[in-house]
Parts: structure tokens; C-alpha cells; sequence
């Protein structure tokens, strides 16, 4: 048994079906019901009144002689009396029983088969034409791509965007139509415009069941013929309409779309991209079509050929010879088919009908080979100037269209608003427009480490026209925007200094680049391949950094080396940072080596081979190197004569004989060697008059030169992370030492020079080493500010450290059993905020304003002394 809901659904499906039978396809199926009917009634009549009515013929010569020989109707036909003669009948001898006998044996016997079993034939034929018709909506590589596409067509003209679309098509088609009238104010007299049917709601069956939302929108008041288009007319993007007065679609008077509708017609646009893309694959559906169609020809040609002359054959009187003398006595019989007649003219109807079926049938196959089903093209609509951006389609996509267009052309156009990729721009515009607008934009502003306003837009389809109107915007950031497009509005952002763009494919249009080209300063790029890069990022000639990461080096890698355009406009570049795999400096930077003052290189563990490109940038004055696996200092950095800091960091330097050659870079102030393998400082660290910083920390030094401490002018000395186990007393000679990082070694003991000399000293790192006390003279660092004592292997802290001013607020490090070791008062004065600066003795002989504290401190201090 069959549910009454398993009924219903079946009957809206095959509704929805009809939406891809052609018009020959509807006169087909009405053809099949009429053979149906005439089959049917053919079979009934059979079934319910058929059968033959038999007499003995009176023949000496057939009936009582033993050979029988078949009867021609002239026995009939002369013993036919003759007018004014009198009736005269003949007795047959035979019983009821005798007849109802001779009638079902001669039924069999004597009957045709095609008088007996035509209909029944007809009607297996019928039904068998009626099944392969609707054949392709029941196959199963075809039915869920139809039932698919049925779907996404409803929702295409149920969904409110389409006729929104189509709306403000309509509107740019009016005024485009005014400007035509104007440029040629002669029209001919016979143009009369066709009134618009857009959304009237009798166009598709399918706007049937649509809400409130989409079928009480009011239609298009356009009188024009080109308002039944479907998507954004292309003409719109030359129009010229200035940035600064575009309004965003939402705050018209007219109807607008809530945030549901927005993200349906979202997800609609997605669902047509995919079944799109799924349908253009292949062409099943056209296939069996065409094998359907051609399935159904050569059925009507087998039918006609055996049923037409069998038509013919159909009589009403039979002969019929039986075996049966000795029960009857009589051996032929003459016999009438009452039916014959209205079987003859019931298989004539259903002939014809045949060949009407079969007519349209051929002309489905002209329409199929004739015509290019395959492809589908919204050509009429763009002689009408009205959409130029709606893709051909192919395959079964274009196959189902051009089935679709048969019933009703609007409902391609309906659909053509979801393929239009201005029609998708609109809506994420306007979806943009309503989510992120510059109220929320503000709100979502923060503040960098430099105190400047940041903003950071991730992961949207594009960027919102609100994003223009933050004038005192600095910093900005986008990261993995598909469309960021740089429109002229962005004048309006007089203060963006800083932008980033990660894994974005941003667009600049004329009036955007030459506000970029004056006012931006630092630009940071996160690309894949080269080929992201876009092209106007290298006409920024006011540009003064440049950070640049992802694939820097082509294929081919060192044989064909820098993978970017020219660096040639940027004449004011200051700093050029180069994140990627490179395997050789490239020889290009030398266009910018008039400017470029700063370059930094992270290789990301990749070998740099190829240095000799330094030599030609003269004018730098810091370089570095971190990540590419250097083993050596490269020789080409004794060419940069200005150079002040080298950072030649996460390498695998191993030796620094080649300190030697560094003593031409007079300027040289900082050197940063941090995380390398270097064994042994070589003696020649003293050539290096101007260092003030040096970094040596994480390496495998074990011992110090003497000749690092006749550096007079350095001030930070990093050295965390070796395998020192003493620290020359030299050490005192650096007076001017602000920073010293002796963590993470082996030292025992601290040379008393250390504490006499160096007081300038600010910060001390002494942590993870194998201290066991601390000498004195602590309390002679004034200056001394942050002092880690952690991990060692002290007993107790020395007192003087009360006298350390600057460790105040937390600038003694150590664990706190240990600070337990010193008595209450001093630990409330090391634990107290206060300034760095030693208490001043008054100017006036009055009383000193100490707290009891300090009062207490000095003098558990002078008992202890």
C-alpha cells in the first residue's frame, strides 16, 4: 500500500519534471494517454464481447465426403437469394450445445491472431513508449543531477536576491536607455517598448510556492526590453559615478534583504559554482536523452511496419475447418467476428496517432543533432547589452538549459543571476556593507607596540567600502582577503602609513596607486609564489621598507636566482626584509643600492651559497643574516666600508679567523654571532675599536681572550649559553659595560674587578652557573638595576645588596629561600618600588626625612660593620 505523503511527494515531483519536457515532449505524452485509451478500450471490448458466430455450410461435396477442401465466399455469395424469391431456411440438426462448441473452437482455430491479440499487443507497445519517455528522469546517473538542478532552479527564483538583481539591472538599463535617447533623440515611430514581465509571478510555476519576501516586491517599473535580464549589467563598471557618492545598496527606500536572505543567496552562489562545475564534467544526461528519443523512433517504425498491413487483414467473416464430422456432422463452417469493424476502426485511430508520435519523435531528433545542446550561450542577451558577464556553459548544465528554455526562457535568466560573477560582487558588497560598517570597524581598532592605531581584517571576500572612511587609520592589516581591492576612496586615509598583506590578491585601482605612491611607508607581503606579488608594489617609489616572505628564488633556484620584478622605482627604500629560500643574494639589489641602508635575510634554514651580491650595496650600514647555514664570515662583507651592525645569528659558524678582516669596517658598533658553533674567540676581536655590542651567547666558548677586553667602548657584552668556567679579571677594563650575560655557564667565582670597576653597570645575568658566593664591593653598582643570582649555589645574599638602589621593585632575582637569608628590613627595602637614584643628603642642616625602615637598615648595617 502506498502512503497518502508518498502520494503527494510523487505527484510535486513530477510537476517539477515538467519544467524540462518540451513542447513536442507535452504533445507526446497527451498522444501516449489517447493510444493508452484506445488500447485499453480495444482490450476491453475483447475481453468483455469478443467471439464468432458459426454456421454449417450445406456442401455434398465438403460436408459428406471425407476430403474437405476450404471454402471461398462464392459458396456464400451465390447462395445469397435473389430479390422477390421466397425465404427458405435449412435445418442444421444441431443442439445449443453444438454451437456454443463450434464457436470456441473456430474462435481459435479460424480467428487471425492480430483479431484476437492486437490491442493487447498495442497496449504492451504503448506502455512501453510511455516508460521510456520519462526514462532520463528515473536513471540513476541522471535523476539526482535533474532533481538537483530542479532544486537549485526553484531556489534560484524563489530566492529575494534574484529579484533584486534583476531590479537593478532594470534601473541601469533605464538610464542607459535615456542616455541612448539623448545622444540620438530620433526614434522610429513603430518602436513601441514592450511592457517588463520581471517577477509578475506567472512567468514560472515554480514562483508558486515562494513567500512574502520575494513575491510582494514591486516589479520593475523599466519599460525597457532589457529589464528581463538576469544579473548586473557590465556597463555598470564604466559608469562614471565618483567613489565618493556610491551609497550602499541598503540605504535606499527600497526593499532590502535581512541577514538570512544574504547568507541563502551566499550559499546559493556556492551551491550553483559546485553543481556547475560537477555538471560540466560530463554529458550523460544529453546521451540518454538521445538515446531515449532515438529509442522511441525506431519503436514507432517497428510498430508501423507489422500493424499496417494487419489492418487490412481484419475481416468480418471467417471459414472454418474442423475435424469434428462425427460429432456434428458437418465439417466447414462459416463464421462472423462481430468486432472486426470497431477493431478495425480503433487500430486505424491508433495508427494515426502512432504516426503523429512518431513525427514529433523525428523532429526531436533533428532539434537534438541539429542544434549545439552541448554548449549554451546568453548571447541574445548580450546584443542586448544587458549582461555581458554570464559564462557560456557546456555539457549537461548547457543541455538541461536549453530543455528549460523550451518551457519558459526566463528561468535560465532567474538562474543566470547566480552565475554572474557581478551579481556575487553586489551581494558581498552589500552583505559586507551591513556587517562590517565603520561603527564596528572603529570599535575593532587597536594600538601597536609604537602607540599607533592597527587594524587587522582576516578571512573576508572583500573589502568593505567602510574601511575607506577611517581617516586616522596608521597601521593596516590584511590577511587572506580574496578580492582586496584598493579602490580611489582610500585618499580618503590620509594617516595609513603601514600595510600587510597576508596571502591577499589585492588590486589598486589609478587613483588608489597614486595616493599609496605619496603617503606609504612600510609594506609587509605574504605570498606563496612570486607570481602573487602584484605588479604596482614595485612603482611605489615613496616606499622606505619593504618586507617581503614566501618564495623569493624561481625554479631552477640558484641558476636563475631572484624570482621578483625590478626594485628599480623604489629610490627612497630604506630597509628590505627577504623572508624566504634563497641561495644567492640577489645581483637585482643593486638597483636600490643608492638608498637601501638596512638588509635582513632569514633563509629558513636553506643554504646561501652566493654572497658576492653585498659587494655592489656599499651604502648599507646594518645587514643581516639569520638561517642560512653560513659556516664562515663571507668575505664580501668587507666591501660595505659604512657598515655599523652585522647579525649574522642562526648559523653554523664554526671559526671567527676571518675577525681579522673585519678591522677596515671602522664603524662596525654591533656584532651578533648568538646561536652559532663557534669554538674559540680568536685574539684578533681586538682590531674591533668601535664595538659596543657583542653577542656571543649559545656557542661552545670555554675560555675568553684578553684582547676582548681592550674594547674600551663596549657596552653589552652577551655571553649566555658557552662553557665558560672563568671569567678573566680583565674584565674590569670595560668601565663603560652596562650589560653584562655571563647565564648558563660554569662559572665558580666572580673576579672582584667586576664589581670595582664596571660601574656602570646596569644589568648582570650570573643565573645557572656554579656560583658559591658573591665577592665583595657589590654596593659599589650604583647603576646596578636588575641582578639574576638564580640556580646557583649560594648559601646566602651579602647585605651590601641594600645599598643597590636600583634593585627596588623586583630587580633582585632569586629564589626565595634565599632572600630569606637577609634580615626583614633589607628585604623591605629590595622589595619596595622606589627610584634607581641614592637618597641625596639635604642641602639644610635639618633632620634627614628617612622612614623607620631605612633608619633601621643603616643601623643593623653600621653593627654589622
Amino acid at each position: 500500500m502506498f502512503t497518502l505523503s508518498e502520494l503527494w511527494a510523487g505527484g510535486e515531483r513530477q510537476g517539477s519534471y515538467k519544467l524540462l519536457k518540451p513542447w513536442w515532449e507535452v504533445f507526446m505524452d497527451y498522444l501516449l494517454v489517447l493510444m493508452l485509451m484506445v488500447s485499453i478500450l480495444a482490450g476491453t471490448l475483447l475481453l468483455s464481447r469478443d467471439g464468432v458466430v458459426c454456421v454449417p455450410v450445406h456442401s455434398v461435396s465438403t460436408n459428406y465426403n471425407s476430403p474437405m477442401e476450404p471454402m471461398s465466399d462464392s459458396v456464400f455469395t451465390a447462395a445469397k437469394q435473389t430479390p422477390g424469391s421466397p425465404a427458405m431456411g435449412r435445418r442444421t440438426n444441431l443442439d445449443f450445445q453444438q454451437y456454443v462448441y463450434i464457436s470456441q473452437v473456430c474462435y481459435h482455430e479460424a480467428l487471425p491472431w492480430y483479431s484476437r491479440f492486437l490491442p493487447y499487443v498495442t497496449l504492451l507497445h504503448t506502455l512501453v513508449l510511455l516508460a521510456s519517455g520519462c526514462f532520463w528522469f528515473h536513471f540513476p546517473l541522471t535523476s539526482a543531477r535533474i532533481e538537483h538542478f530542479l532544486s537549485l532552479l526553484a531556489k534560484c527564483c524563489e530566492s529575494p536576491w534574484t529579484t533584486r538583481a534583476l531590479s537593478h539591472t532594470a534601473k541601469l538599463d533605464t538610464r542607459f536607455s535615456e542616455a541612448e535617447q539623448v545622444a540620438r533623440p530620433k526614434v522610429p515611430s513603430s518602436y513601441k517598448p514592450r511592457k517588463s514581465s520581471l517577477d509578475s509571478g506567472t512567468d514560472s510555476p515554480l514562483l508558486a510556492g515562494t513567500d512574502s519576501a520575494s513575491t510582494t516586491t514591486q516589479p520593475s517599473p523599466c519599460p525597457s526590453t532589457l529589464s528581463n535580464v538576469s544579473t548586473l549589467s557590465a556597463r555598470s563598471l564604466k559608469e562614471p559615478v565618483l567613489p565618493a557618492q556610491l551609497v550602499p545598496e541598503g540605504s535606499g527606500p527600497g526593499a532590502t534583504l535581512d541577514r538570512s536572505d544574504r547568507e541563502q543567496a551566499r550559499a546559493l552562489f556556492e551551491r550553483v559554482r559546485r553543481f556547475r562545475t560537477h555538471c560540466e564534467s560530463s554529458d550523460v544526461i544529453y546521451k540518454v536523452y538521445t538515446a531515449q528519443t532515438v529509442f522511441k523512433v525506431l519503436k514507432f517504425v517497428l510498430i508501423v511496419s507489422y500493424t499496417t498491413p494487419l489492418l487490412s487483414s481484419i475481416s468480418f467473416s471467417h471459414v472454418c475447418q474442423l475435424h469434428s464430422h462425427a460429432l456434428t456432422g458437418y465439417s466447414v463452417f462459416q463464421c462472423s467476428h462481430s468486432l472486426s469493424s470497431v477493431l478495425r476502426k480503433l487500430m486505424q485511430a491508433y495508427v494515426s496517432l502512432l504516426f503523429l508520435f512518431g513525427l514529433l519523435g523525428v523532429y526531436a531528433l533533428f532539434w537534438i543533432f541539429h542544434k549545439s545542446l552541448r554548449q549554451y550561450s546568453f548571447q541574445s542577451l548580450r546584443e542586448k547589452g544587458s549582461m555581458l558577464d554570464a559564462p557560456d556553459l557546456h555539457n549537461d548544465l548547457a543541455f538541461l538549459l536549453h530543455m528549460a528554455d523550451q518551457y519558459d526562457p526566463l528561468l535560465s535568466q532567474r538562474l543566470s543571476v547566480f552565475l554572474s560573477p557581478v551579481s556575487e560582487t553586489r551581494l558581498l558588497e552589500e552583505s559586507l556593507e551591513r556587517r562590517w560598517g565603520a561603527e564596528r570597524l572603529r570599535s575593532m581598532i587597536t594600538a601597536d607596540p609604537q602607540g599607533r592605531n592597527l587594524l587587522q581584517l582576516v578571512a573576508l571576500p572583500r573589502l568593505p567600502l567602510a574601511l575607506f572612511t577611517l581617516s586616522q587609520l596608521e597601521v593596516l592589516k590584511l590577511e587572506l582577503i580574496g578580492d582586496a581591492k584598493l579602490t580611489a576612496q582610500i585618499s580618503n586615509m590620509t594617516a595609513l602609513r603601514e600595510l600587510h598583506l597576508y596571502h591577499c590578491t589585492a588590486s589598486v585601482e589609478p587613483g588608489a596607486l597614486q595616493h599609496l605612491q605619496e603617503h606609504l611607508e612600510t609594506l609587509h607581503l605574504t605570498f606563496t609564489q612570486p607570481t602573487e606579488v602584484p605588479s604596482w608594489v614595485y612603482s611605489l617609489r615613496g616606499l622606505q621598507e619593504l618586507h617581503l616572505s614566501g618564495r623569493l628564488s624561481s625554479e631552477g633556484g640558484m641558476g636563475r636566482g631572484w624570482a621578483l620584478c625590478s626594485l628599480r622605482q623604489l629610490r627612497h627604500l630604506r630597509l628590505l626584509v627577504l623572508r624566504g629560500a634563497l641561495q644567492k643574494v640577489p645581483g637585482e639589489l643593486s638597483e636600490i643600492a643608492g638608498s637601501l641602508l638596512k638588509l635582513e635575510v632569514y633563509n629558513e634554514g636553506t643554504r646561501l651559497l652566493v654572497l658576492t651580491g653585498l659587494r655592489r650595496l656599499t651604502g648599507l650600514a646594518e645587514v643581516q643574516l639569520q638561517g642560512c647555514q653560513l659556516e664562515r664570515l663571507p668575505s664580501a662583507l668587507l666591501a660595505l666600508t659604512g657598515l655599523r651592525s652585522l647579525d649574522l645569528q642562526h648559523n653554523s659558524l664554526r671559526t671567527l679567523e676571518e675577525l681579522l678582516g673585519l678591522q677596515h669596517l671602522r664603524r662596525l658598533s654591533c656584532l651578533r654571532l648568538a646561536y652559532n658553533q663557534v669554538l674559540a674567540l680568536p685574539a684578533s676581536v681586538g682590531v674591533l675599536r668601535s664595538l659596543e655590542i657583542l653577542d656571543l651567547a649559545h656557542n661552545q666558548l670555554q675560555n675568553l681572550p684578553s684582547s676582548l677586553f681592550t674594547l674600551r667602548r663596549l657596552r653589552r657584552l652577551l655571553l649566555a649559553g658557552n662553557l665558560l668556567e672563568d671569567l678573566p679579571s680583565e674584565v674590569g677594563a670595560l668601565t663603560l659595560l652596562s650589560e653584562l650575560d655571563l647565564s648558563a655557564n660554569r662559572l665558580e667565582r666572580l673576579p672582584k674587578e667586576l664589581f670595582g670597576s664596571c660601574v656602570e653597570l646596569r644589568s648582570l645575568n650570573v643565573s645557572n652557573n656554579s656560583l658559591g658566593s658573591l665577592p665583595a664591593g657589590l654596593c659599589g653598582l650604583t647603576q646596578l638595576s636588575r641582578l639574576d643570582l638564580r640556580g646557583n649555589s649560594l648559601e646566602e645574599l651579602p647585605l651590601e645588596l641594600g645599598c643597590c638602589f636600583g634593585l627596588r621593585g623586583g630587580g633582585l632575582l632569586a629564589e626565595n629561600w634565599l632572600m630569606h637569608t637577609l634580615p626583614r628590613q633589607v628585604r623591605d627595602v629590595l622589595q619596595q618600588a622606589g627610584s634607581s637614584e641614592p637618597p641625596s643628603r639635604p642641602s639644610s642642616d635639618c633632620f634627614p626625612a628617612f622612614s623607620t625602615a631605612q633608619w633601621s637598615f643603616h643601623s643593623a648595617l653600621e653593627s654589622r660593620i
